[in-house]
């Protein structure tokens, strides 16, 4: 952050109104979203999505000279469909890189020349998690097989033969696979299962099986896990031991499989290596997420999460020395650990995600890359609060809050801020201290802001993930509403001034904020749930049974998911909001906010629609992304009575 005073003098403005330099455009700019850092011998590769691009993602290379280059030029896109959400699109082995192509759902590979070449070229399948198997010629990954056109695709473990593309199926049986990993030596698989209606952080369970000379797969053995035990990132270290986090505990910890594979009846032995309160694994809504891996010292690096902060830490598996290692991060994902260094995606509160290299020795970072390269005066910045606040039933939820922050502007006398929720997407998912533009655009205005770890997040442990079980739209939203009344009992915010906003199942806590409490002024609702029997209906296989856990079997409990659809709810809203969609969302088809918006627009409230043609669920291009924002900010100042700095676009809203 650049930390040049303003040469302008503080004056007395609106919350809302305040000009900002850090404008919609500066969110998204250069910025990048970057992923899967992986280690090569030639260098360290990642992935980074490009908003400008219109979200395409290419393979980048940090070469040994220091040169950054790339390596997959448009229209090559790596980026995996398999679960619709991806993830696990990038392989670099000793047998080459590989990576799937978001169009075609292929396996590219690059020639010595950097040139893609199709390895598979089977129409309707996709592929996610490739690992090589050099020994035999071939790479092992998941597969899903959308060929049949049936209510669900299939989905196994395949080899891929690197000569002929010839597919052949492994391991098949299951309702999903995931991390496939392979002994050192070559002779041994292990991967991940779970079946409906568990997610992976619900139920998974961890197999083995023997490689044959000729490949063959020999009888798999379920060695850990089940319906009540989550499991992640099976691992073979460098001695042919095989790790693995579970929740056994309560707490996703770090274990080393003892006596595995020996009987399909009788499970391993698992032996804990640091219990603890904190969470070392992470949900599993995309593939190839990890947190450990093995340095040529013999420790296991890992990351493990606490109060909303990650650490890095190294575990010495033999003498069960554990120590932290010192970075400048608070939140850091995707590490890889090769030999004497570690690679990872890190953020502070004051500095956005950056690739980031460590030297395990010396303790010394080194950025690869940045996401964007923008600066704004570190005044302009507002730093994360960690707050713990009660909420019902005698109960604590987390959140981080963001005062306003601009030395430019103060509010009049006797005023406080307004405030906007924020709801994360999952609903089992998490929301962190690191430093996001986006936050920084609402509270450089004068807004205040709430980052709502609510009932059903990760990060806390097992049962802070099983509050929201049977309690969608109502945990969750009470957690919400607690956080700002929490606020508003300090005296820091405006109580006649409080938005909630949200994306994916965020999107549903706001609509059921506005359905069925009168609490929010107004609510801003991207690609929400709105009406959980659509939902149920329509919906892709990963999900497609996810509501029974949060809400109830279905059609068994029809009653209950009209009782929680706040479509069937609208003549008690009382409040505005405004419902930003995308035409191709195959999550939650674009009808939901379409019939909402009818329905609230016939009632007379105030309310706007904006769809967004060729966007999916969680919106990629960087004209969207700039748009939304300032409609938002346009939207919010028709409502709360003040007029943006900037110059906006109006947004056309009914009833106002």
């Amino acid at each position: 952050m650049n930390s040049t005073p303003s040469a302008s003098s503080s004056q007395s403005a609106p919350f809302g109104s305040w000009k900002s330099p850090v404008t919609a455009q500066l969110v998204v700019g250069e910025s990048l979203r970057l992923g899967q850092p992986r280690i090569g011998s030639e260098g360290v590769y990642w992935t980074e999505g490009r908003p400008q691009e219109k979200g395409r993602h290419a393979v980048v290379r940090y070469r040994a000279d220091g040169e950054v280059e790339e390596l997959t030029v448009a229209p090559f896109d790596a980026a995996s469909r398999v679960h619709e959400y991806g993830g696990g699109s990038l392989a670099v082995t000793s047998a080459g890189v590989f990576f799937v192509n978001f169009k075609d759902q292929q396996v590219y590979t690059l020639d010595p020349a950097g040139q893609p070449k199709a390895v598979t070229q089977t129409e309707g399948l996709r592929f996610a998690d490739l690992l090589a198997d050099p020994a035999h010629g071939r790479l092992i990954g998941v597969c899903e097989d959308h060929r049949e056109n049936s209510h669900e695709p299939a989905n196994t473990l395949v080899s891929i033969d690197l000569g002929t593309g010839a597919i052949t199926v492994i391991a098949s049986g299951h309702d999903f696979y995931a991390s496939p990993s392979m002994s050192p030596d070559g002779t041994r698989l292990a991967w991940l299962t779970w079946d409906h209606p568990n997610m992976p952080w619900d139920g998974t369970e961890l197999w083995i099986a023997e490689i044959a000379a000729d490949g063959a797969l020999g009888t798999p053995h379920r060695v850990a896990g089940g319906v009540a035990e989550s499991l992640f990132q099976p691992a073979w270290s460098p001695a042919g031991d095989l790790y693995v986090v579970s929740d056994r505990s309560g707490w996703w910890n770090l274990y080393r499989v003892q006596h595995a594979g020996a009987d399909v009846d009788n499970l391993a032995v698992l032996e804990p290596l640091q219990p603890m309160d904190a969470e070392f694994g992470k949900p599993q809504w995309i593939f190839g997420m990890t947190t450990y891996g093995f340095a040529a010292d013999g420790r296991i690096v890992c990351l493990y999460e606490q109060d909303g902060i990650t650490h890095l830490a190294g575990l010495d598996p033999s003498s069960g020395a554990f120590a932290d290692i010192a970075t400048p991060y608070t939140t850091l994902r995707d590490l890889q650990v090769s030999g004497a260094r570690a690679v990872f995606v890190g953020s502070s509160p004051t500095a956005g995600e950056a690739i980031v290299e460590l030297d395990l020795p010396t303790q010394n970072c080194r950025v690869l890359r940045y996401s964007d390269r923008a600066e704004v005066d570190a005044r302009y910045v507002s730093i994360a609060e960690p707050i713990r606040f009660p909420t019902e039933g005698g109960l604590h939820a987390h959140a981080f809050f963001y005062p306003p922050a601009n030395p430019d502007f103060a509010g009049p006398a006797g005023t406080l801020p307004p405030l906007i929720v924020i709801a994360h997407g999952g609903p089992t998912s998490s929301t962190h201290s690191g430093f996001r533009w986006p936050i920084q655009f609402w509270t450089s205005r004068g807004f205040a802001v709430v980052d709502v770890d609510y009932g059903g997040s990760s990060g806390h442990g097992r049962a802070y993930r099983q509050r929201l079980d049977g309690q969608w739209g109502i945990t969750d939203v009470n957690d919400a509403i607690n956080a700002a009344r929490y606020l508003i009992g300090q005296g820091r915010v405006n109580k006649e001034a409080i938005a909630v906003r949200g994306g994916s199942a965020g999107g549903y806590l706001v609509l059921c904020g506005l359905a069925f409490h009168d609490f929010f002024k107004a609510g801003a609702s991207y690609y929400g749930v709105g009406d959980l029997e659509a939902l149920i209906k329509d919906t892709h296989k990963f999900e497609s049974r996810y509501l029974i856990r949060l809400v109830g079997p279905y059609p068994e409990e029809q009653a209950l998911y009209r009782a929680r659809s706040p479509i069937h709810f609208v003549e008690q809203m009382s409040s505005a909001m405004i419902l930003f969609q995308g035409s191709e969302d195959k999550v939650v088809p674009p009808n939901q906010a379409e019939s909402i918006y009818q329905v609230v627009r016939a009632k007379g409230l105030p309310v706007a629609h904006v769809l967004y043609e060729g966007e999916g669920h969680g919106f990629k291009r960087a004209d969207t992304i700039t748009h939304s924002l300032e409609a938002e900010l346009y939207f919010y100042g028709k409502i709360f009575g003040f007029e943006p700095a900037d110059k906006i676009e109006p947004v056309e809203i009914e009833n106002i």
